[in-house]
């Protein structure tokens, strides 16, 4: 077991490091050079989209409700331990390069949301099926690709999506309450079954519910500190810019443990590239692959530039506030810490209540991207028994010590980035295609 965890560390490091990391962003710099910078030009629009109201079009779910359904996946402990991680690692510095990061993985999640339209299916139940293998397999006529990013999405979903989820629901709730690990997966198994049971209109329900209500309780909370330490919050940004490029005072100890730390969390938490999103894109209802495109995209901005900056500016907030210390924490008990050093009596609250419904929302999410790549190597057969392996493993990863688990979630969700950005890339002209095609129809009427 050693021997294997060993082996697991040596291949983790290498699918996350900086060929990975240069790979991933470098996607979205090309996209966005290749696009003319569509993601800034088309911001308006695209939140115009998200909670604008729209013509019923083929599909299984809103716009809204796939945007909801990628974010429940998406925002989720990477946002309050990840950005605690980067901080630590890479100095108040790292910050900023989780921006750059999410600037231009935009322009990747809009690629992403092109493509997952452009290739769906329509599966033997009547709904979409979409996302990176049906856009290699149909796009390139690479089956076998298909079929390899298809094998790391079911098994990352076991890991990155229900188990190590449920386990860190269960040690929050441990620590902060005193709940036994077992009572806290009884109850956490039986409401994911209730939602996962259901399929994807479920799942995209209860996302539309929970996802906005977790996003904004804890941005509030976050906001409530910043604006009770206006004194705090010149300096914070300033630190974060200059840090950014000269890794002074960082614990990493330069620029480029900096931008290391920075981009590694910022594409753990937003997850541009990764090629999961857009399995939940597919699922929605429009008109047009470039309009669902734009609602894709949003998701990165909201993740990172919004959420993940309210942790890291409060983090940063503390850090000055200590003296330029984080007190040898790192993780989400830095974070919790942090906002009930800032907020006394509730800040410690808002993120560990954070932590609980950002981990389920993101065990429902995964479910259905895991499905979905299940589905497409086994057949439509296997959609129940998934579901039910998948609800296991949450109970599973409640009550069982999950390092060795960690590392295989961790490297099979950048093994799914490979093929995914091999995709993106190379159906890149399809994107600006679309793109094209979507204002010249605008423009003349024949959309809205």
């Amino acid at each position: 077991m050693q021997n294997l965890q060993s082996i697991m560390e040596t291949v983790s490091g290498w699918v996350w490091g900086p060929y990975m990391l240069v790979l991933i962003v470098g996607t979205g710099i090309f996209l966005t050079f290749r696009l003319l910078f569509w993601q800034f030009r088309m911001l308006p629009l695209a939140f115009k989209q998200v909670f604008g109201k729209h013509p019923s079009h083929e599909g299984d779910i809103s716009q809204f409700g796939s945007l909801m359904t990628a974010l429940s996946a998406t925002i989720g402990t990477g946002n309050i331990a990840g950005v605690a991680t980067a901080c630590v690692l890479g100095g108040p510095g790292a910050v900023f390069w989780m921006w750059m990061t999410a600037l231009f993985g935009m322009a990747t999640k809009y690629g992403e949301g092109v493509l997952a339209v452009k290739y769906r299916v329509k599966n033997e139940r009547g709904e979409m099926s979409g996302g990176p293998m049906y856009y290699i397999e149909r796009g390139l006529k690479w089956k076998w690709l298909a079929l390899i990013f298809a094998f790391f999405g079911a098994v990352a979903s076991f890991g990155i999506g229900s188990s190590v989820q449920s386990n860190t629901v269960a040690l929050a709730v441990e620590n902060g309450f005193g709940l036994e690990t077992w009572v806290t997966g009884i109850v956490i198994t039986a409401f994911s079954a209730l939602v996962i049971l259901g399929g994807i209109k479920w799942i995209s329900r209860a996302a539309s519910f929970i996802v906005p209500i977790m996003a904004i309780g804890y941005v509030a909370g976050g906001l409530i500190i910043i604006f009770t330490h206006l004194d705090l919050v010149g300096p914070a940004l300033k630190m974060i810019f200059t840090y950014a490029f000269t890794g002074e005072a960082a614990v990493g100890g330069a620029i480029g443990a900096a931008i290391r730390y920075g981009v590694a969390r910022g594409v753990f938490s937003n997850e541009a590239g990764m090629g999961s999103a857009p399995i939940a894109a597919a699922a929605a209802k429009t008109d047009h692959p470039a309009r669902q495109g734009l609602v894709s995209m949003t998701g990165t901005f909201i993740d990172t530039i919004i959420v993940c900056s309210i942790t890291g500016i409060v983090l940063v907030m503390g850090f000055i506030m200590a003296g330029s210390d984080f007190g040898g924490q790192t993780g989400a008990v830095l974070t919790v810490s942090t906002f009930n050093k800032l907020l006394p009596g509730v800040g410690g609250w808002i993120v560990t209540l954070g932590i609980i419904f950002f981990a389920y929302s993101t065990i429902l999410g995964w479910s259905y991207y895991g499905e979905k790549c299940a589905t497409y190597l086994l057949g439509e057969k296997f959609v129940f028994p998934y579901r039910i392996i998948y609800i296991l493993s949450v109970f599973i990863g409640c009550v069982a010590t999950l390092d060795l688990v960690w590392l295989f979630a961790d490297t099979f969700n950048g093994l799914m980035a490979i093929p995914n950005l091999i995709g993106l890339l190379l159906l890149s002209g399809v994107i600006v295609k679309e793109s094209k095609d979507f204002i010249a129809r605008r423009k003349s009427g024949e959309l809205y």
